[in-house]
Order: C-alpha cells, then structure tokens, then sequence
C-alpha cells in the first residue's frame, strides 16, 4: 500500500448558479460535523448567481478554519445537487477508479485530519486552509477492493441509522396524531344572531389528571445516590446529564425520580415557551435538584407512557406558559399540573398508542448505537488501513 498526495487525484470543480437553476431550498451550509445541513443565513433578497454548485460526489469545504472549535467545516455530498457560498472550495475526485469519494470522506472525518487542517492553516487576522493545502494531504491509498469493503461497512452502518431515524419519524407523528383524530369542532348556531361559535371536543371525556398522579418528594437523604445519579431535565422532554457545576453541592435534599415516575421544572420563564419536563423510562432511578416536582400515575386508570405523549404536545408546552403565574418569574406548580385535562380512552386503546411509542422508541435506539458504531468503527479501519500502509 502507498502513501499518496490528494493532489493527483482531486481538482477542483467552479460551476456557477448563474442561470438560477437553484433557489434557495437548494442553498446549503457545511458543518464541523462534516455535513451539508441547511443554512441558517438570512437570504431574503440575496442573488445566488454565484454560489456555486455542488454535485453529487463532490466535497466542499470552507477555507477560514478560524473559531471553528479546532474542527474544518467540510462536507461529501451524496446526495442530489446543492449550492454553497462563494467562498467555499468544491471539488470533486478526477479518477474514481483508483480512489472512492466514500473511502476519502471517512479519511476528512477522522480527528486527526481535523488537526492537520488546523496546523496547516496560515493567516493573521483570520487563518484558512487553502485548496492549494489541500492537495499537499496525503492518505493511504489501498487497492480499490479494500476501500469497497471499508465503504460497505461505513454504508451499511449509515443505512440503519438512517432508515430507523425515518421510522421514528413516522411512528411519533403517527403517535402524535392520535390525538388530532380522537377530537373534533362542533360548530354551533345563535339562533337569534346567527352567529357561529366552534367549540373544540373530544371523543372521550376530559379528566383532570389529578384524580391519577400523586406526588411523590422522596430525598436522597442516606447519600445512596452520587454526582452519577444527578439528571436535568431539558425542554424537549428528556433527563439529561446535569450541565451544573455540582462541586462540593450537598446531595442530600435531591430528590430521587424512579421508574415511570414523571419531573418537571415548575419555572416556566425563558425557557423558549416551553416547559421543562421528562419521564424517566430506565428502569434505574436518579436525582434532581430539590426545586423540582416529581410525581408518579396510577398505570391502572391511565398509561404513563400515554400521559407522557400528551405532555410532549406543542398545545400542552402553550397550556403550561398560559397557566403560569408569577412577577420576577412565572411557575407552573403542582397544583396547575393537576388541573390540567386529557381525554381518557380505554386502557386497551392508550396501551395501542403506548406499542407504537416503544416501537419508535426502539427505534431510536437503534439509529443511536448504529451512530455510536460509526464513530467508533469507521475510524478503527482507517487506522487499520494506516497500519498497513
């Protein structure tokens, strides 16, 4: 196996959108993660007749490396045509027959080219890493069968992820439209006026959930639980990994959150109007801070995992902002969670919803450690290849 310079085998590719073909759907920023992903620029009046066009199979990159966190915002495309800036380098492979776009992506991917790129960035005021740069890299090349293998891998990999990230998808917006179908407006005519009132209703009664939720405000007060068990809990819906400095904090008064049980952040205020709220679906427990309400639902009069899709609602974020009180902060406490209504189905029909929940929730897992495996895989056979080499 040989080592190569990439520039033998890479020119570059300034195709301009100079005759519009491409509106701005077609407009597409470059990540540090090494994606095209769709751009977050204002481009309301901007003419894109110099973009410049990426085709499928090509790369793009953006020269300026500075305060990109030591990462190059770099991007395969494999998918249908894009656009980029004009400040961007594109470029394409010359002779696919000696080196796959596939084998030279996982190349870009790993850490180490990261810093490569970096250290060879030159400036003043700001530093790039030129095409001119770019050519001067050089990777192992391996025969072309050895880098079809070491694709297929990385392809296999990608298709999972991808193909559960698409059931999931699917399966919670089916989840979420439950609700759309099991409601309807009844429309109503003033007799003497004739004027029209639509009243929103549902096909099952609506139950105020404090008939089935109890709180629950147990303490981690023997020490049994450590900085490992502590949680946040986010806006969209799930404990996370606390993000606060908990040296020397005392863990005494957390409180411990178990299986099935529900959290939420009663304060409301600058949190995107949303609330703050999870339920813990491990089978493990954990602690939050003291400031939290936890509580726990009787599984036999309603689903947590039902309750739980209710809550994940955009409708139930705007409840929760509408009902919060308060001057210097709003809070949405305990007793506003139990007044707040949902509609009761038969425990047969919230368990039919709740297998179509898990069924996305499997999914989800698999599309997770599919990623995991991409991370971890890919560059373990690039570092088999370069031993090789």
């Amino acid at each position: 196996m040989k080592w190569v310079k990439l520039g033998d085998y890479i020119e570059p590719r300034d195709e301009r959108n100079t005759d519009n073909v491409y509106g701005v759907d077609a407009v597409r920023g470059i990540s540090t993660d090494k994606k095209f992903i769709e751009t977050k620029a204002n481009l309301d009046g901007v003419p894109l007749g110099s973009y410049k066009i990426v085709q499928t199979n090509d790369f793009a990159f953006v020269p300026d490396t500075s305060r990109r966190g030591d990462k190059m915002s770099l991007g395969f495309n494999d998918s249908k045509p894009c656009i980029v800036s004009s400040i961007s380098c594109v470029f394409k492979i010359s002779n696919i027959q000696e080196l796959l776009p596939e084998y030279l992506y996982l190349w870009f991917c790993r850490s180490e080219f990261d810093r490569y790129a970096r250290f060879n960035s030159w400036g003043s005021a700001r530093e790039a890493f030129s095409f001119e740069d770019m050519k001067r890299v050089e990777i192992p090349l391996p025969p072309i069968e050895e880098q079809r293998q070491i694709v297929a891998v990385w392809k296999g990999l990608k298709e999972i992820k991808e193909q559960n990230e698409r059931l999931v998808s699917v399966l919670s917006l089916l989840c979420q439209s439950y609700f759309d179908k099991i409601k309807h407006i009844d429309r109503q005519t003033d007799r003497q006026t004739d004027r029209q009132t639509d009243r929103l209703e549902y096909r099952y009664p609506l139950v105020e959930i404090g008939r089935f939720i109890r709180q629950r405000d147990e303490r981690n007060t023997d020490g049994k639980y450590t900085l490992e068990s502590v949680r946040g809990i986010s806006i969209d819906k799930v404990l996370i990994n606390t993000k606060a400095d908990m040296t020397g904090v005392p863990l005494n008064s957390y409180k411990v959150i178990k299986h099935n049980d529900f959290g939420f952040v009663t304060v409301t205020s600058r949190n995107g109007e949303k609330i703050s709220l999870a339920m813990n679906t491990d089978t493990d427990s954990y602690i939050v801070s003291a400031t939290y309400e936890i509580f726990q639902v009787d599984s036999t009069k309603i689903l947590p995992e039902f309750l739980y899709l209710w809550f994940c609602r955009p409708e139930f974020d705007r409840y929760a902002r509408f009902n919060s009180w308060g001057s210097a902060r709003e809070a949405f406490s305990f007793e506003d969670m139990k007044r707040v209504k949902v509609p009761l189905p038969p425990i047969e029909e919230q368990q039919q919803l709740v297998n179509l929940y898990n069924c996305a929730k499997e999914a989800k897992e698999i599309a997770k450690q599919a990623e995991e495996q991409l991370t971890k895989v890919c560059p373990a056979l690039m570092r088999q290849t370069i031993g090789k080499a």
